[in-house]
C-alpha cells in the first residue's frame, strides 16, 4: 500500500510564523528552497521527509501535530453541517473539505458558525411561545456551544493553566497530599474552610471570607472543588489572559469558559500532568488504580486521560464522553479521529448506553466506524448521590477509549481478539450522517442519500438508502 502523502501547508505556515521567520530563512533552515517552501505551505506539494526531518531535528517540532489537529475535527464538523436538509444534493465531496480544512481553517470555522448561527435562528422560529414578539429572539451563539468549541478545538489541552497547575501540584510533593496543599493555601490566603447542608457543593463568601462545601460530597470531589476556588483566587490573571486570547462573542461565554478552565486547573493540580503520565503509562492507564493513587474518581481519570496532549510529551490520544439516561452527551472532549455529533445523541451500538444495564461494572467494546478506523471502548456508569435519603440520584454513563493501534497500553485490551474483524462492531457518529445501509437500530434515514420506499416489500428498515 503506498504512503499517504502528507499535505500540512496550513501547519506549517502556523509554525514559521510562530517562529518570526521569514519564508526565505525558513526555507534555508528546512534546507529547501524558496519556491518548494512556498508550494509546501500552499498545498501545493506534500510536506516531504526531508523537511519532517528537519522541523524535528532544527526546531524539536513534534512532527505527529502535522497531522493531527483541527483538520480532522473540521471536516467532521463541516460534514455533518452539509448533512443538514438545507444543502439539499449540493454537499462537496470529501476531498474539497479535507482541502479547506487544511487550507482555509478560518473559511471553514466561519462556515460551521453560520450554519450553528442558522440553526438556532431555525429552532427559534419552531417555538413560536419562545420566538415571537420577543426582543432577544435575534440570532446568538450559545454561550454553551461557544465555549465546548473552545475546548473541543485546543484538543482539550491549555498549556499555560496545566503548567500553573503542576507548578502548584509540585509543593505537596505527594499526590496524595494535594488536598492538604489546597487547605494550606486557603488558610495562607486567610480563608477558612466550612462544611454545610445547604444543598450547594461549593459556596464562598468573600465577605466573610469562609468557604462552604458540601458536607455530603465525596472526599476526592472535596478536594477537587477546594482546588478550584484556589484557581478563582491565585490565578485569575492567568486565566483572564486565556480568556483574552480566546475573544469570546459574549460575557455568558466569557464566565462560563472561566469556570471551565478553573475546573481544568483543579483536575491538573489534583493529576499533574508529569506525574499522572507516567502512573497512567506504568499501569497500563488502570482506571482504578489511577484513581486510588491520585485520590480521584474514576471520571475525573477519564477526563483527565483525555487530556494529555502537551506537545513533545503526549500520552495516548482518547475520546472521552459522558450521556446521560435519555442518551444526550453532557460531555464530549476527543483526541482522535472519532468525533461526536454535535447534535443528537450517540450512536445506540455503542457500549456506553449498555453501562446502565450493568452498574458497577466495566464493559469493554471493540468498535469500527464507517470510515474504518477501529477503537477499543470501556464504559460505565457513573452515580452521583444527591446526599440523603429521597434526594435525587443523577446517573450517568461514562466512555474512554482510543484507536486499536494503542491497544497495548490498555490493561483493559488484556485477552480480546484484537486480529479478528468480526469482533469489531460497526458504529455510527449519528444516524443523520452514517452511512451505514442495514443498521437494525437507525432512527432516522442519513440525510445525505436517496430513500427509495417499495410498498410491496420490507426489510429490516421500511426503506431502501441508494
Amino acid at each position: 500500500m503506498p504512503t499517504q502523502k502528507l499535505y500540512a501547508g496550513a501547519k506549517l505556515r502556523e509554525t514559521r510564523q510562530r517562529l518570526g521567520l521569514t519564508q526565505k530563512d525558513f526555507a534555508a533552515k528546512l534546507g529547501v528552497s524558496l519556491p518548494y517552501l512556498n508550494q509546501m505551505e500552499n498545498n501545493n506539494r506534500p510536506v516531504s521527509t526531508t523537511v519532517v526531518l528537519a522541523l524535528a531535528q532544527e526546531f524539536g517540532f513534534d512532527v505527529t501535530e502535522l497531522s493531527t489537529g483541527d483538520a480532522e475535527r473540521m471536516v467532521s464538523d463541516m460534514r455533518e453541517a452539509l448533512a443538514d436538509p438545507v444543502f439539499a444534493d449540493d454537499a462537496p465531496p470529501l476531498s474539497d473539505l479535507r482541502l479547506t480544512a487544511s487550507n482555509a481553517p478560518a473559511l471553514a470555522r466561519a462556515f460551521l458558525e453560520l450554519h450553528r448561527a442558522y440553526r438556532e435562528t431555525h429552532e427559534r422560529l419552531a417555538s413560536l411561545d419562545e420566538a415571537l414578539g420577543r426582543e432577544d429572539s435575534r440570532t446568538q451563539t450559545s454561550p454553551w456551544d461557544e465555549v465546548r468549541d473552545f475546548f473541543h478545538y485546543c484538543d482539550n489541552y491549555v498549556d499555560a493553566v496545566d503548567h500553573a497547575a503542576e507548578h502548584f501540584a509540585g509543593g505537596a510533593g505527594d499526590p496524595r497530599r494535594i488536598r492538604d496543599l489546597a487547605e494550606t493555601r486557603l488558610e495562607s490566603l486567610g480563608i477558612k474552610v466550612a462544611g454545610t447542608d445547604a444543598g450547594k457543593l461549593r459556596s464562598y463568601d468573600s465577605d466573610s471570607r469562609i468557604l462552604y462545601l458540601s458536607s455530603r460530597m465525596a472526599p476526592e470531589t472535596r478536594t477537587f472543588q477546594m482546588l478550584l476556588q484556589v484557581a478563582l483566587l491565585t490565578q485569575d490573571k492567568l486565566l483572564e489572559a486565556t480568556l483574552d486570547l480566546a475573544r469570546f462573542q459574549s460575557e455568558a461565554a466569557r464566565s462560563i469558559a472561566k469556570i471551565g478552565l478553573a475546573n481544568y486547573f483543579a483536575g491538573a493540580a489534583l493529576m499533574p500532568y508529569g506525574a499522572f503520565l507516567a502512573a497512567a503509562q506504568e499501569h497500563r492507564h488502570d482506571l482504578e488504580i489511577l484513581a486510588a493513587r491520585f485520590g480521584a474518581s474514576i471520571e475525573q481519570v477519564c477526563h483527565r486521560l483525555s487530556t494529555l496532549q502537551r506537545p513533545g510529551h503526549k500520552g495516548v490520544p482518547f475520546f472521552f464522553v459522558r450521556v446521560d439516561q435519555a442518551g444526550t452527551i453532557t460531555k464530549r472532549h476527543s483526541a482522535t479521529r472519532l468525533q461526536f455529533a454535535r447534535f443528537g445523541g450517540a450512536c445506540p451500538l455503542w457500549n456506553v448506553h449498555r453501562a446502565f444495564e450493568t452498574p458497577g461494572r466495566f464493559l469493554r467494546q471493540l468498535a469500527e466506524t464507517p470510515d474504518g478506523v477501529r477503537y477499543i471502548s470501556l464504559a460505565r456508569d457513573v452515580s452521583k448521590s444527591g446526599g440523603h435519603y429521597g434526594a435525587p440520584v443523577r446517573r450517568f454513563a461514562i466512555a474512554l477509549g482510543c484507536e486499536i493501534k494503542h491497544a497495548d497500553a490498555l490493561v483493559y485490551a488484556d485477552d480480546m481478539d484484537l486480529t479478528n474483524a468480526r469482533a469489531f462492531e460497526p458504529i455510527g457518529i449519528s444516524c443523520r450522517i452514517c452511512d451505514r445501509t442495514e443498521c437494525h437500530q437507525r432512527s432516522v434515514p442519513p440525510l445525505e442519500r436517496r430513500l427509495q420506499v417499495e410498498p410491496d416489500e420490507r426489510g429490516v428498515l421500511p426503506y431502501t438508502v441508494g
